[in-house]
């Protein structure tokens, strides 16, 4: 009996340890940079899709067969290379964490314009509400 349970604790630390490539690298990998930058171009498009519902053009192109075209990529090599980088949770992890990260950059960045623009309307709007004011005591 002791052997047997020596025997099964040693299988399970043996088995345990071993490592194994479970997703193989494929033949065809995108490169981790570029399938961030896909990654951020597809989260672009696919909101942008939602802000111009109305325009029939734009519903007519499918963003990812967009993106394959700008890359140079095939769906098969896309969905490959997102299997293998989806393997490794942690990788994977830190690839979308560069996609927040630049999404909110840009949001950032949009909400400073759109501020400083209503700041600039509310300054005009004084002004030419000043000016039509002393026409008006004219």
């Amino acid at each position: 009996m002791k052997k047997g349970i020596l025997f099964f604790a040693l299988l399970v630390s043996f088995v345990g340890c071993r490592k194994e490539e479970t997703v193989k690298t494929p033949k065809k990998l995108i490169d981790k940079a570029v399938m961030v930058n896909v990654f951020y171009d597809l989260a672009l498009l696919e909101a942008s899709k939602y802000q111009m519902m109305s325009k029939t053009e734009y519903q007519k192109i499918s963003p990812k067969e967009f993106i394959f075209k700008k890359y140079k990529i095939d769906s098969a090599q896309f969905s490959q290379s997102n299997i293998y980088y989806a393997s490794s949770i942690e990788e994977y992890k830190a690839m979308f964490e560069q996609v927040q990260k630049r999404l909110q950059a840009n949001s950032d960045k949009m909400d400073t314009i759109i501020k400083r623009k209503q700041e600039k309307l509310k300054l005009n709007s004084k002004t030419h509400s000043k000016s039509r004011a002393e026409k008006l005591a004219q």
